[in-house]
């Protein structure tokens, strides 16, 4: 009878042996956050001189330190170039982006999202769906703060998550 916890940590070995140093602290860093784990040991790192040395791993990246890790951009324009994104889902994400991290706001509305497209000749049919698409999402890329109005076309106001974020970086770096 296997254990499924050892299978588990074998698995995790796995996928992480095939990524680099940087790649494999940000993999263990959102798996920690994702399951609400805490990290709070130390790790420890081989120097080149093969000596070993305690390496504190930080644990909690804040949204601020999210923003100031990616390339600022003076517009927009530069910024959905550099992201290159492909579906609505994901142009909706990279213009919540700019408005949230790269603008420094703590939420915005769909309807800023869409005016931001539509400079660049990009408009959404349906920007609620778009944002739909990214709350259902596993995790949740951005999440819904406030709807004001009742009809399905009411403003609706968005945040993106630290997923979110860490996705349109990702993309940004790619």
């Amino acid at each position: 009878m296997s254990d499924p916890e050892i299978q588990a940590m074998a698995s995790v070995a796995d996928a992480l042996g095939e990524l680099e140093e940087d790649a494999q602290g940000r993999v263990v860093r959102w798996a920690a956050e994702r399951f609400g784990v805490t990290l709070g040991a130390a790790l420890r790192k081989t120097s080149p001189g093969g000596s070993s040395e305690s390496v504190a791993m930080d644990t909690q990246v804040s949204e601020e330190e999210i923003s100031a890790e990616a390339p600022t951009f003076e517009h927009f324009a530069e910024l959905y170039n550099a992201a290159n994104p492909k579906t609505d889902v994901d142009r909706a994400l990279v213009a919540g982006y700019w408005i949230q991290a790269m603008q420094q706001r703590p939420s915005f509305q769909a309807a800023e999202v869409n005016k931001e497209l539509k400079h660049l000749g990009y408009a959404l049919k349906n920007v609620t769906d778009s944002m739909e698409g990214n709350q259902s999402k596993k995790p949740a890329r951005v999440i819904q703060l406030r709807k004001s109005g009742s009809s399905r076309q009411a403003r609706k106001t968005y945040k993106l998550t630290h997923e979110g974020l860490v996705y349109v970086q990702g993309m940004i770096a790619s």
